[in-house]
């Protein structure tokens, strides 16, 4: 299957005019198709994209992949008049690693803004609380191996979510590793959950040190939620250990959901790895 990661959005820059530029960028995971083209902000539209994607020099792919939101409802259009499946992700290496390389290009062009500039920036809103009925009964940090974690996945999850780019064996990870991650354990309302958090597509589990403690998940393209809150300063020193755990895992963790925790049965497991 042949995927596309697309961005098309408004750089710092302008014409000599003064018109703000937006640019279109298309890649290839395997990093051997690039494409780039600039538009005018007036013409920036999902006519100019469609014609764009036409016109490109590649036939067009099997699926693409956005992870911007502000360019999702442009590409979005444009996929549905080519018949294009969309698929909204964070996970664009190819092209975030080449939207930073152009980056550097920019100062040396005019731009409109004296502003530092983050080719990957996205606006997030605040942290949003878990619904009322989307909690379990108990949940603590943990930790396992590779070859845990190997047998874990030998279950049948009623959800398994994860990419083969993050199994311990492809990120090179010693097989004495501890792999963090958080149980949450939610007995009968296991399913039900495991579904809600599955349509938040999960990313990253988020430690915070404060008064009080906390854990963000972030999710979708850019949602946050507050997944629990504590004061309690053993479990703090536990989410110490999962943030340190994290720089030894190449950030690599986990999110498992089980009805309890002398259970031999697993609902759903995700492994998460934040790439920027």
């Amino acid at each position: 299957m042949s995927y596309w990661q697309v961005d098309f959005y408004r750089r710092p820059l302008q014409t000599p005019t003064g018109i703000p530029l937006w640019e279109l960028v298309i890649c290839d995971p395997q990093q051997q198709f690039y494409y780039t083209e600039f538009c005018p902000e007036p013409l920036a539209t999902s006519v100019w994209l469609t014609q764009a994607f036409r016109n490109c020099g590649q036939p067009l792919p099997d699926r693409v992949q956005v992870f911007r939101p502000q360019s999702l409802g442009l590409i979005e259009v444009a996929c549905q008049r080519l018949k294009l499946p969309l698929e909204v992700t964070r996970r664009t290496l190819a092209l975030k690693q080449f939207l930073l390389q152009r980056a550097a290009a920019y100062p040396n062009l005019q731009t409109y803004t004296g502003a530092a500039y983050d080719p990957l920036a996205i606006d997030q809103p605040p942290p949003l609380p878990l619904p009322d009925d989307i909690w379990g009964d108990y949940w603590q940090f943990a930790a396992i191996s590779p070859d845990q974690l190997s047998q874990l996945m030998q279950y049948p999850l009623r959800i398994l979510s994860f990419e083969m780019d993050m199994l311990p064996d492809n990120l090179g990870l010693a097989s004495d590793c501890a792999i963090p991650g958080i149980i949450l354990y939610a007995g009968r309302k296991s399913l039900k959950l495991a579904r809600w958090f599955q349509e938040q597509s999960p990313y990253r589990l988020e430690f915070i040190r404060g008064e009080p403690c906390g854990v963000i998940l972030h999710s979708g393209l850019r949602d946050r939620w507050v997944f629990l809150t504590f004061s309690n300063p053993e479990i703090a020193a536990a989410g110490d250990l999962f943030r340190d755990r994290l720089a030894r895992t190449q950030g690599l963790h986990f999110f498992l959901i089980q009805p309890a925790e002398n259970d031999t049965t697993y609902t759903a497991l995700w492994l998460l790895r934040p790439l920027e």
